[in-house]
């Protein structure tokens, strides 16, 4: 298997993503609705699952990457192999997209990354899934170029994760070597323990009422009135959704429900199920950027073989920064079980 290792990281600007669907994919439930598949409910079982190219940007060594998530309208996990199947091309099958798919929306599980040269080239993603077949292509499109690693908006920044006390940082997207590579037995708990630590935002937005929650963390602004960019879902342009701004009692009584720094743990490949104790660790750092915090869980792993787990850290603006695109770091663990 060619291991290609690509993961995705935090943006700046809002940009939606961006759905392709190929000629014999499933198309929305509701083609008159403004806002199609994402409003439709998700189904049970059958469904399809609609790749997502969410921008591009520059990494700090010159190179680029694409930011990838996906849209799973299945209530129930979904596997599918990487092949006929599961291919991005030209150049693959394997660019180490997923091959374990949750239900809902996932933001920038992986990111593929290409020179700074890469030009209108051309990435295709391709799934199917219950007999749906969808597509997402991703190129250096200017509309959709993002900043992983600061929100211009409001000055936050992603989470910083270490898998050992005194280990290096991790911040954005990862980078193509695995950040861990662990051994376990099938049947027997295996250790996982992380630490992070956040930037909090400079800038705090208003609430309609005063100042927003947390102002004292730096400048107080009103919020700005940018849209987010448009996504194209079935062949449609869709309007995106803008997330609540940084201050006011709804947007502070979500971030405190999440606390500071969130990880999330989740399988991404193997050929078995993967029991993880506690899949959303919460954490409380009271805005110290350089305070790193110990978190732990376990993996039991059904069956032998290699597995890639996702460790995915947010900050109080929650999955997909609430719609930003920014502020979370992605790491990819491997598991090797016997």
């Amino acid at each position: 298997m060619r291991l290609n290792r690509f993961s995705a990281a935090a943006a700046t600007l809002m940009v939606a993503a961006v759905f392709v669907i190929g000629p014999q994919a499933q198309q929305p439930p509701r083609p008159n609705t403004p806002s199609g598949v994402l409003l439709e409910p998700l189904g049970t079982t059958g469904e399809a699952v609609f790749p997502a190219f969410e921008g591009f940007g520059p990494l700090k060594d010159g190179t680029h990457t694409f930011l990838i998530g996906y849209f799973s309208r299945n209530k129930e996990t979904v596997d599918v192999l990487i092949g006929p199947d599961n291919r991005i091309e030209p150049g693959g099958p394997d660019f180490g997209q997923p091959t374990h798919f949750l239900s809902g929306r996932q933001w920038g599980v992986f990111a593929i990354t290409v020179p700074k040269d890469f030009g209108n080239k051309k990435l295709t993603w391709t799934l199917t899934v219950n007999g749906h077949t969808s597509t997402v292509s991703f190129w250096t499109n200017p509309q959709y170029w993002i900043d992983f690693y600061k929100n211009g908006a409001n000055g936050n920044e992603p989470p910083r994760i270490r898998f050992s006390p005194t280990g290096p940082e991790q911040i954005g997207p990862p980078r193509e070597n695995f950040v861990q590579t662990l051994n376990a037995t099938v049947g027997t708990p295996l250790e996982l323990t992380a630490w992070a630590a956040d930037q909090p935002p400079t800038i705090t937005f208003e609430s309609e009422g005063g100042g927003g929650a947390g102002a004292a963390a730096g400048r107080t602004v009103k919020p700005p009135a940018n849209e987010p960019l448009p996504a194209i879902i079935g062949g449609r342009v869709i309007a995106g959704t803008p997330a609540a701004p940084g201050g006011g009692a709804a947007a502070a009584a979500a971030a405190a429900k999440r606390g500071d720094i969130q990880i999330l743990w989740r399988k991404y490949r193997g050929p078995g199920d993967v029991k993880i104790a506690n899949e959303a660790i919460t954490l409380m750092n009271g805005g110290d950027a350089k305070k790193f915090l110990e978190a732990t869980t376990t993996a039991t792993f059904s069956a032998p073989g290699t597995y890639w787990l996702r460790a995915q850290v947010n900050d109080s603006s929650g999955n997909g920064g609430g719609g930003d695109q920014c502020c979370w770091t992605t790491a990819h663990v491997v598991v090797n079980v016997k």
